[in-house]
């Protein structure tokens, strides 16, 4: 059987994990195992937070449409089931950005759902 060497593959491999842990501090940016390590902590901080980023801004959708329809008088709960009843069909990230971008037009669909 033939001998395979792996220095160029294994080079290859290291250079480009290593590119992938760049900008990082001490041994993450220069030991290989160390950079593995990092890259692999770094890539499952990135999926789980791409997943809680999803709730923070639903959270921070909710408490500006909240604070946007106690100065109209109404609970947010209350509206949401409203809007829900008259078969409105508006995300919460497009209702909290027309009671913070257009007060008027967002104060009209108020009065429109509250009937």
């Amino acid at each position: 059987m033939v001998r395979v060497k792996r220095g160029k593959t294994t080079k290859r491999k290291h250079k480009k994990l290593l590119s992938q842990t760049k900008g990082m501090k001490g041994l993450r940016k220069s030991s290989v195992k160390k950079a593995r390590e990092a890259s692999m902590k770094a890539l499952s901080y990135a999926y789980r937070d791409r997943r809680t980023k999803k709730r923070n801004f639903r959270r921070v959708w909710i408490i500006r449409l909240n604070n946007a329809l106690r100065e109209e008088g109404i609970s947010y709960s209350k509206f949401i089931n409203q809007l829900k009843d008259k078969k409105i069909e508006l995300d919460r990230k497009i209702l909290a950005d027309l009671a913070v971008e257009e007060p008027d037009v967002f104060s009209k669909l108020v009065l429109e759902v509250s009937k």
